[in-house]
């Protein structure tokens, strides 16, 4: 385990870091075993920022790798670590030498460009990365960072439309709403509107849940198939919902691409457009 005496490693990048923290995550392969303490810090866009990161970074065991394109960062770089005696990795340095040599033409120092130019990508990977860490009201403190949090009984497609929220870069979790069981407090210091409930009605739950219980072996007893105390379930989520002025929708009989699609027009996100409806 690193320790606050154990060598620094900082990332430093005028974008995300991803490029930086790629890059030492496969040099650091080969030296595993050893105590070390890594940093990230992105964004870093002017000379001041550099000068900041280059001046803690002397006071400590530490070494910097850096991926900044804009010219006066770089120098900032290159100065400030000069003076201070700090060893520093500049990642993309070379690969702008070669390509200037072969293209002719100066790099465009653009900052954040990479990220730009994938962001797409970048975003569905953090919304599935998120939506995992998610599921079925794990990690509640961590649930204003959601774009959407869905809530419902069990089995009323939750997850699987989250899931597929996720793949279209939208931060989804979702939260169980269980008979005699006050909702989460933190989902209760949610703003209401970036809560969904998915209503099921009660013969629709019954037959998805018989499925279930056929699959996982449950006697045709158990409570979680009978009908009685599914309805008063079913009741219980529909008062929550309203309780709390979640908005909320009938997903009964809707795919889960339906849903995903209802859930971004309550909320207004993208993915959805009048001409959608």
């Amino acid at each position: 385990m690193a320790t606050n005496k154990s060598p620094q490693i900082i990332v430093v990048s005028d974008g995300r870091g991803e490029t930086g923290a790629q890059v030492l995550r496969a040099s650091l392969v080969q030296f595993e075993g050893l105590r070390y303490r890594t940093q990230r810090r992105a964004n870093v866009r002017t000379p001041k920022q550099v000068e900041q990161i280059v001046r803690r970074a002397a006071e400590g065991h530490t070494v910097i790798f850096y991926t900044l394109v804009g010219d006066d960062t770089r120098e900032a770089m290159v100065r400030f670590s000069r003076e201070m005696l700090v060893p520093t990795v500049d990642i993309l340095g070379p690969a702008f030498s070669a390509l200037h040599d072969l293209l002719k033409q100066a790099p465009g120092a653009t900052p954040g460009l990479l990220y730009a130019s994938n962001r797409e990508q970048f975003d569905r990977h953090d919304a599935i990365d998120y939506t995992l860490k998610h599921d079925d009201g794990q990690r509640p403190n961590e649930l204003d960072q959601a774009d959407v949090v869905l809530v419902g009984v069990s089995r009323a497609s939750k997850s699987s439309t989250c899931f597929y929220l996720a793949y279209e870069g939208i931060k989804a979790a979702n939260v169980p709403l269980v008979p005699g069981v006050p909702p989460l407090p933190q989902l209760l210091k949610l703003r209401p509107e970036k809560i969904v409930g998915l209503r099921v009605n009660v013969m629709r739950l019954m037959t998805v849940r018989e499925a279930r219980a056929y699959n996982i072996g449950l006697k045709p007893s158990d409570i979680y198939i009978d009908k009685a105390a599914i309805a008063r379930e079913v009741i219980e989520a529909n008062r929550m919902m309203e309780r709390y002025g979640w908005r909320s929708f009938d997903a009964s009989y809707l795919a889960i691409e339906e849903i995903a699609r209802e859930a971004l027009k309550l909320l207004g996100l993208r993915g959805y457009t009048p001409a959608d409806s």
